[in-house]
């Protein structure tokens, strides 16, 4: 889906900016082809720089209230000053890296629901910067990333949502000011034990870091949430029967009230007391107890399972507002 217009705060007769995705789907550690087409206007411009962000729709909290903004999250200079001529057409090619941490949002071909990305395209002419066309863009998971999420719905889980927190996991090697959070419903079997099951990935070229979260139900266990978390390289991940590590991670959930969990083989056991708040992520490697609302997780690979498609002025409704120059870490 393509945003063509003038760019308005340039005024009439202006240069107009088209950035077409050649490959518009994409995965962690991968990149984004196309060009950039500038059409001249009724003037010779001087063109200072032509620059294109990732941007994503990003949760965060103030106190006890929540908020939402735009968050750019990786950029890339596509050209330095030019002069583009009156009517002139020029086109500009680019090939994007994606960061290994960017968030998944499709699977199987189906919409991630509450995820959207988008490609935004700068163009600065004497000083004044125009974010002028914004095109989205799909994250499909890695293999192994797939594996484990797969592995949720073998076990009967069902995907409830997915959105992106602002915050960081200590412990872990996160690059990105954000982490995403997939939810799951537990299957009726578990439903006794946890509200939900969350999953957070924070990739990178030598594997995963995978935090999984349980949001414990009062009464017969302990409520609260039970946090694991541990790291696989990409190869083991699609080595491991996550079917079972999860089954048992679960098990022993019901058994020491979510005092132990994370999937066998990674559970280091260093308990700390004071890692509490779904929103206040402090996490240190290989450990439980109570932390962040770190991610529950997609419905996997299953045609159907993944609902919400998003409509093209719902979009625009996301990202407008933040198209008028200013920061994107303006809330």
């Amino acid at each position: 889906m393509v945003f063509k217009r003038m760019l308005g705060a340039f005024g009439v007769g202006a240069p107009s900016v088209d950035t077409v995705l050649t490959t518009s789907r994409t995965r962690p550690g991968g990149t984004l082809e196309g060009e950039v087409r500038l059409k001249g206007g009724d003037f010779d411009a001087e063109i200072e720089h032509v620059t294109l962000g990732l941007v994503a729709r990003v949760e965060v909290e103030y106190g006890d209230s929540e908020g939402a903004g735009v968050n750019e999250f990786a950029r890339l200079d596509v050209s330095g000053p030019f002069t583009l001529r009156k009517g002139e057409d020029r086109t500009l090619g680019f090939t994007m890296p994606v960061p290994w941490e960017a968030p998944v949002s499709e699977i199987g071909g189906q919409p991630l629901r509450g995820m959207v990305l988008g490609v935004r395209t700068e163009l600065a002419i004497a000083k004044a910067v125009d974010k002028g066309d914004l095109d989205l863009f799909a994250v499909e998971p890695m293999p192994s990333q797939l594996r484990i999420l797969e592995a949720f719905l073998a076990l009967g889980f069902s995907f409830k949502s997915a959105d992106l927190e602002m915050g960081r996991l200590v412990g872990v090697d996160q690059r990105l000011p954000f982490y995403q959070e997939i939810e799951f419903y537990p299957p009726p079997q578990h439903q006794g034990l946890v509200n939900e099951v969350e999953v957070t990935f924070v990739a990178s070229p030598d594997g995963l870091t995978v935090v999984l979260e349980a949001d414990k139900r009062a009464g017969r266990y302990s409520s609260g949430d039970a946090i694991d978390h541990f790291t696989v390289s990409h190869d083991d991940a699609l080595r491991t029967d996550w079917t079972g590590e999860i089954g048992r991670w679960l098990q022993r959930l019901a058994e020491y009230g979510g005092h132990h969990g994370a999937p066998h083989g990674y559970h280091d056991p260093h308990h700390d007391p004071h890692h509490h708040g779904h929103h206040d992520p402090h996490h240190h490697g290989h450990h439980h107890g109570g932390g962040p609302g770190v991610g529950a997780v997609v419905a996997a690979g299953a045609a159907g399972v993944v609902g919400g498609l998003v409509a093209g002025e719902i979009v625009e409704e996301i990202f407008e507002g933040d198209d008028d120059g200013g920061g994107d870490d303006e809330w």
